[in-house]
This record gives structure tokens, C-alpha cells and sequence, in this order.
């Protein structure tokens, strides 16, 4: 499948801010099922924008203008041809151990809650790829998704009681899960073309993947139940959101800031080589 992106992210300011920095985890790397045809970032205001690679291999972008902005838009434009694998990962650049995966974090600590989650997902469910189907189907069932800027995302621990959350929640909830049954797990961040042909997607998209031995890395999106499929772009991977978030950034002064954010995600069929 062919997939083309345009993503555009907006920030005005009451005041000039001074001192902007924004990394944008916003370029995906080829690797099996996944070949970038090609892929554009650009900015509204002057600055330099360096790319490098980040600790967890994904390809990060600094951007600092040349002087105080009152506004600037970051837009990303790009295609990408993709290939269902089922969910298994291969071919993508890794820099960490496997185990690193396992550390708890501040959004994916396992409450007592998330631990009973993944302790009945697991039972009687013999080898890992099936508990993790089964913990998907947990987690599915257990948060109801809810549309929201990835910017609200909160702790697993807090998502499940509330039964409710954006996709990163509900990521957070499957990795926190996995994590408790010694299951090394990541966070992914992305973009995915949506089942009903429609090109406009509320925001980037946030799933898990879990480490299944003799398959390697697997991808599970637990607010849909499957495997990620050729309609998903691979962006950027961490412990948590935090790690893999397409922007961040830090400012100083600028006042009150507003955010806004238009991403068309539109499928088509790639072209056929002959």
C-alpha cells in the first residue's frame, strides 16, 4: 500500500518566544515492510534544523529559529510504501538490548490493577504470543478509546481506572501489562490510514510492540485488536510516549501558547514494478 502523510502542527504565542527549541521524531526509517519514497519537513520561520539519531535509533530533527517567533507551523509532507508482515518487526535499526525494555516508567508503571490485568490475560495461555493476543484483548475491553491530543496522555495505572483514553493510554496500559510478565515492550509512535478510506486523522497514532522469541519484535494495537498492518507508518519507538513523541519541545517567555493540528493520512495502491 501506498500511504502519503500531511501533517501540519500550528503554535501561536500571546508574545514573541525566545529560546525555542522543537524535536521532531517525525521521519520514519525504511525496514522490512516499510520504504520511504520520500519525505519532507519545513517551517514557517528561519532557523536551523539538524537531523540526528537518538539513543533509541529513531532519526530526530532539532529545530531552533534565528529569532523569537509569535507563531510557527511545522509541516511534514511524505509517502511511504508498506507491506503487512503481520505485525512482526524486522529490518529496523536497534541500539539498545532487548532487556532495556523492561524498565518501568512514570507512564507505564504497573499498578496492582495492571498486574491483575495481565495475570488473568496470561493464564493458561501457554506460549508468549498468546498471552500478548490475549493481554491486547484485555486491554481492548478494559480502556475505551477516546479521541485526544497525545499531549494529554496520562499514566497507565490512571487510564484503566478511568476506563478511558487516547491512543498512547491505552499503548501505556499493554506495555505496563506486558512488562509485569517479564515481557520486554516498547512504545511506538506513527501514523495509520484508517479502515473506512477517509484521509483526515484526528492525530498521530501510538501502539505497542512486545518482544515474542524466535519472531523477535511484534506490534500489537491494542485500541483497534490486530497486529499492525500495511496501513501503519512506523515513526518513532521509546519506553513510553515521552521517549517517541513526533514533537517536543521547550520556550522561553511567549506567554499563552494555542496548538493546533490538521493530519490527512490517505491510502492508495503502490505502483507495480514490472
Amino acid at each position: 500500500m501506498r500511504i502519503r502523510v500531511v501533517h501540519e502542527t500550528s503554535y501561536t504565542y500571546d508574545q514573541p518566544a525566545r529560546g525555542l527549541i522543537q524535536i521532531l521524531r517525525l521521519t520514519p526509517r525504511d525496514h522490512d515492510g516499510q520504504y520511504v519514497r520520500r519525505w519532507r519537513i519545513d517551517t514557517s520561520v528561519d532557523g536551523r534544523l539538524t537531523a540526528r539519531e537518538d539513543g533509541f535509533g529513531n532519526i530526530a530533527h532539532w529545530f531552533t529559529p534565528d529569532e523569537p517567533a509569535s507563531a510557527l507551523l511545522i509541516r511534514v509532507t511524505g509517502e511511504a510504501d508498506t507491506e503487512d508482515t503481520h505485525g512482526v518487526v524486522r529490518g529496523a535499526v536497534e541500539r539498545l538490548p532487548d532487556l532495556f525494555y523492561l524498565r518501568d516508567t512514570d507512564f507505564c508503571a504497573a499498578s496492582t490493577e495492571i498486574q491483575a490485568l495481565a495475570v488473568n490475560a496470561s493464564k493458561g495461555a501457554g506460549d508468549t504470543l498468546t498471552v500478548l493476543h490475549r493481554l491486547m484483548e484485555a486491554v481492548h475491553g478494559s480502556v475505551r478509546f477516546e479521541a485526544g491530543p497525545a499531549t494529554a496522555a496520562v499514566p497507565a495505572a490512571k487510564a484503566l481506572a478511568a476506563g478511558c483514553g487516547n491512543s498512547q493510554d491505552i499503548a501505556h496500559v499493554f506495555i505496563a501489562a506486558a512488562r509485569h510478565l517479564g515481557i520486554p515492550a516498547r512504545y511506538v509512535a506513527g501514523y495509520r490510514a484508517r479502515d473506512d478510506g477517509e484521509a483526515e486523522v484526528e492525530a498521530p497514532h501510538g501502539w505497542a510492540e512486545a518482544l515474542v522469541a524466535d519472531l523477535g519484535w511484534v506490534a500489537f494495537d491494542a485500541v483497534h485488536e490486530v497486529s499492525p498492518s500495511d496501513q501503519y507508518i512506523r515513526l518513532a519507538m521509546g519506553l513510553d510516549y515521552l521517549g517517541a513523541a513526533p514533537i517536543r519541545g521547550s520556550r522561553v517567555g511567549g506567554g499563552t501558547e494555542t496548538l493546533d493540528v490538521k493530519l490527512r493520512v490517505e491510502q492508495g495502491k503502490a505502483a507495480v514494478q514490472c
